[in-house]
């Protein structure tokens, strides 16, 4: 049925636990794997009264978010090699990780995204949002969500 998945990356125990189950499915399935990963964009620092002085350029914290999107997406694309797999990695320079995934999805071509929830409930989860709950809301294809 699905044949080419997408499977969103942060790095987290869960998110590394919710591609290993992604890397089964996709076995069972005789699919293949797109592994993604949303970089963060350098912080604008804001100078006045109390504020941080970053001493990171935009050229250091670009290549830092390079070698963490190399660790992350690396990690899964083991996992896909160990199990015989066909992976793919891409990555994308985002502060709005639901809109990196779902532009993502639409390049890569994926008929499936195979995400994590990360849980949080109540008052915490209406302050905090959720990256799923927003890929959820606003993607044009299914959404695989494990728990």
């Amino acid at each position: 049925m699905f044949k080419h998945i997408l499977v969103p990356t942060d790095g987290s125990e869960l998110s590394q636990a919710t591609a290993k189950r992604a890397v089964a499915f996709a076995k069972e399935a005789g699919a293949r794997i797109t592994v993604f990963f949303a970089k963060p964009e350098y912080p604008i620092a804001y100078f006045g009264e109390g504020a941080l002085i970053d001493p990171t350029t935009p050229e250091k914290f670009a290549e830092l978010a390079d070698a963490q999107a190399t660790q992350y997406l690396g990690e899964v694309q083991a996992l896909c090699l160990a199990e015989g797999v066909e992976c793919a990695v891409i990555s994308a320079t985002s502060d709005v990780p639901y809109e990196a995934i779902i532009e993502a999805t639409e390049k890569s071509g994926a008929d499936l995204i195979f995400m994590a929830s990360h849980g949080r409930r109540g008052f915490s989860g209406f302050l905090l949002g959720s990256e799923t709950n927003k890929v959820l809301t606003h993607s044009k294809v299914p959404v695989l969500v494990y728990r």
